[in-house]
Parts: structure tokens; C-alpha cells; sequence
């Protein structure tokens, strides 16, 4: 059913093929997912509450922990379960107005993520480069006001998106060939001028690919710079292993788009089923391994899991 508004076209129902050409496979494929899904909702609810609880970790740079688990449990919830339908029910079918709703959490998440990241490398950037000022630098009015920013950032780079979609005509195929509702993939399907749509979201890729690498780069080189020219072997370990964990968390949030970008620009052609699983990979990975990551590589998170789970128990050392 097509309804017409303001002389453009509106499908009343997108469907989303999930992985093209493996359908026949989608319940194996869909373990991992499952299980992935099920590490994010559980790992990500366990650091907010950890983080929450103790009064020990009302820090800067739990708080932008903290946000970074809220951003991945938001991207879980907003793709996983209706991949898992398609996976396990056959159910491609999504209401347009869904898919827009699903388009948007997922890109301002993923761009507030970006946003939480860059964050996360001032945290450490000031901690180990001026640690005398921590505490005046990245004061509770400051890290409010990043965290403010970060939030309204993500949402006003990605508003547009739904509403430019709104505003195509859709009068040809009403199939995505992905598992969630991408927005070039949605935009593919009109049949009216996209260029705007196209440049718009060529302009925010860049502004959160480019810009948002270079300033962690740039900090986390003046971290290393400062670690190797640092004359306590104790304060290099420590610094090493808070920083190894953002550094995963950075890989494993850039990592599967960059690559994506790279295969489709200089690589040979690859078939779609391999396109949507990187995608896939964009937005599972970080949200299953990042609590993880934390949790085995900071040790007051661990420390605090440690007392939760063993309360009668003597605190490690």
C-alpha cells in the first residue's frame, strides 16, 4: 500500500532482506548475533549499575564510561531484535515510519559514540599529560557540559536524515538489501533527485571518520609522547593499561567502517552478503566487547564486580 502526500510517494512497508544471497543460513549466522546481542544488553547493564552503585567511581572518566554503555545498549536495542526476527521468523517486513525512527537512533547513537570517544581521549589526555590539573580541567560542570555537547552533536548531525528520506519519492522497489534500516540504503530506493541526501551524508561521514581520528590520534600521540619521557616505570604501566583499553574500544568501533570504506574504494568487488556483514560488524562489535575490554582491563571496574558477585569474600589485592 503507497500513500501520497504532498505529491510525493510514501510506501506504506519497507522489507529488509537481512543478508543477501545466504538466507538459506540465517539461523547459523544468527548464533553469533544472538550471542553477541545478549553480551552488550548484559555486559553494558552491568557497568552502568557498577558505575552507578559506587561513589568511587563518580569520575570523568567513568562518566564517559558510563555513556558509552548507555550509547551501545541504545545501538543493541535498535538493531539486534529485529535482525534476530528476520534471522529466526522470516519477518523483513518494517513500517516506514519504524525504519526512519530505526535510521535515526542508529546513526545519532553511532555518532554520539564518536562523540563519547573523543571525549574519552581528552579524559585521558589530560590525566596523564597535566594530572595535576585533572580535577580543575575536567571539573563536574565541564564533563556535564562535554557530555551535553556530545549528545547534541549526535542529534543535530543525524536529524536530517529521516526528514530528508520523508521528503523522496518512493515509486520502485521497496527492498532493502540490509538487515536494519542504513541511510544510503533507504535512499537508493527513491526515484527523485538524492544529491542532497548523498552530500549530506558524505559531509557528516567525514566529520565524524576524519575529524573525530584525527583529534584521538592527536591526543593519544601526546599521551605516548609523554609516557616514553616519564621516569616512573609505575606511572608508564598504569598509563599503559588504562590507554590499551581505549585503544581497543577505538579499533573495534572504527575499525569494521574504515575497512568497509577501504574494500569498497581499492579492494576488488565483494559480494553484498560481505558489505552488510561488515556493517553488521560496525555495530556489534563495540556494543559486545567494549563492557568486556573495561571490565578485564580497569581495574576499579573489576574490583567493583569482584564485591558485587563475592560480597562475603576478602577484596583482591
Amino acid at each position: 500500500m503507497i500513500f501520497s502526500n504532498n505529491s510525493h510517494l510514501f510506501p506504506h512497508t519497507f522489507f529488509l532482506t537481512g543478508i543477501p544471497g545466504v538466507t538459506a543460513v540465517h539461523i547459523w549466522i544468527s548464533l553469533p548475533f544472538c550471542f553477541m546481542f545478549l553480551l552488550a544488553v548484559i555486559g553494558n547493564s552491568v557497568l552502568l549499575f557498577l558505575i552507578q552503585r559506587e561513589r568511587s567511581l563518580h569520575q570523568p572518566m567513568f562518566f564517559f564510561l558510563a555513556m558509552l554503555s548507555f550509547v551501545d545498549l541504545v545501538l543493541s536495542l535498535s538493531a539486534l531484535p529485529k535482525m534476530l526476527a528476520i534471522f529466526w521468523f522470516g519477518a523483513t517486513a518494517i513500517n516506514f515510519h519504524s525504519c526512519l525512527s530505526q535510521k535515526f537512533f542508529i546513526h545519532a547513537f553511532s555518532a554520539m559514540e564518536s562523540g563519547v570517544l573523543e571525549a574519552m581521549a581528552l579524559d585521558r589526555f589530560v590525566a596523564i599529560c597535566n594530572p595535576l590539573c585533572y580535577a580543575t580541567i575536567l571539573n563536574p560542570v565541564v564533563v556535564a557540559k562535554i557530555g551535553g555537547l556530545v549528545v547534541l552533536r549526535g542529534v543535530g548531525l543525524t536529524i536530517s536524515f529521516p526528514s530528508l528520506a520523508h521528503q523522496l519519492p518512493y515509486c520502485g522497489s521497496h527492498t532493502i538489501a540490509y538487515t536494519y534500516c542504513e541511510h544510503m540504503a533507504v535512499v537508493k530506493l527513491a526515484c527523485g533527485a538524492t544529491t542532497v541526501d548523498n552530500l549530506y551524508a558524505f559531509a557528516v561521514a567525514i566529520s565524524l571518520g576524519v575529524d573525530d581520528v584525527a583529534f584521538i590520534a592527536y591526543s593519544y600521540g601526546k599521551i605516548v609522547r609523554t609516557v616514553m619521557h616519564s621516569s616512573s616505570p609505575e606511572s608508564c604501566g598504569k598509563a599503559g593499561s588504562t590507554c590499551t583499553a581505549h585503544v581497543c574500544v577505538i579499533l573495534f568501533f572504527y575499525g569494521p567502517g574504515f575497512l568497509s570504506v577501504a574494500m569498497q574504494l581499492f579492494g576488488p568487488p565483494i559480494a553484498s552478503a560481505f558489505k552488510v556483514i561488515l556493517a553488521n560488524l560496525y555495530l556489534l562489535f563495540p556494543p559486545a566487547l567494549d563492557p568486556i575490554v573495561y571490565g578485564v582491563k580497569t581495574k576499579q571496574i573489576h574490583d567493583q564486580l569482584f564485591r558485587v558477585l563475592t560480597p562475603n569474600q576478602i577484596d583482591p589485592i
